[in-house]
């Protein structure tokens, strides 16, 4: 687990598959109870679950990418196998947020849909802001389509920066810089550059290492990035 500033705690890269006895594990590997690990039915979009102090309600799973909480009795959590995981937290707030970002929740800008919550949840200023976008696929290893590239460009993202983001390879393939387009965004949504993590790991790169969906298919695993508000006492 790594201490990353003084109001929260994040642990971006745990391997698991959904057995209690592992969840159980990073349950106390972040000090909350299994049960208040908040977790979402990830449908690679921006959709955004609240989860405010006082207010969460344990059976609940949401259907969203974006998870957010000042709340230090919870603990976000993300599963990714490719996708990037971005974690966030306000270090004056006292608010954090998890982000389940691949190609498709980066074309809706999941990482600034994210800053933008925490303004409008918490009144969060940007320059107070801590991310950190753990391993994923990267631009080695993010062979896509020309539709992806036609994602961006609908989605309204500047040429320059799609350019920036999908470099050509062969024939009408394109490699996709996943971690740097996610850097990027946070960036623009005002998170300094030098508070911006990246672990700068491929998932498929290292199978033995990290779950990797481009490399085991519907075999493989997963892995979870989690935060949560660190409590005053702590």
């Amino acid at each position: 687990m790594l201490a990353v500033a003084d109001h929260f705690f994040t642990g971006a890269n745990l391997e698991l598959r959904d057995a209690r006895a592992e969840w159980d594990a990073v349950a106390a590997e972040i000090n909350v109870e299994p049960q208040r690990i908040l977790l979402l039915r990830q449908v690679h979009g921006a959709g955004i679950a609240v989860a405010r102090r006082g207010e969460y309600v344990a059976a609940l799973r949401p259907e969203a990418d974006i998870a957010l909480t000042d709340d230090p009795t919870i603990a976000l959590g993300v599963r990714v196998a490719d996708c990037s995981p971005i974690l966030i937290g306000d270090r004056r707030r006292g608010a954090v947020a998890a982000v389940h970002a691949g190609w498709r929740g980066t074309v809706q800008g999941a990482a600034m849909a994210a800053v933008r919550a925490l303004q409008e949840q918490w009144q969060s200023q940007p320059a107070d802001l801590v991310a950190a976008i753990g391993p994923c696929l990267g631009p080695c290893c993010g062979e896509v389509g020309p539709e992806v590239v036609d994602a961006f460009r609908e989605a309204g993202h500047a040429p320059e920066m799609i350019a920036r983001w999908l470099t050509r390879g062969q024939a009408d393939r394109f490699q996709l810089d996943l971690p740097g387009a996610n850097r990027d965004q946070l960036a623009a949504a005002g998170v300094p550059a030098s508070q911006i993590h990246m672990a700068g790991l491929c998932t498929k790169s290292f199978p033995e290492v990290f779950h990797s969906y481009r490399v085991k298919k519907e075999g493989a695993g997963r892995m979870v990035g989690i935060i949560r508000v660190k409590p005053v006492n702590a």
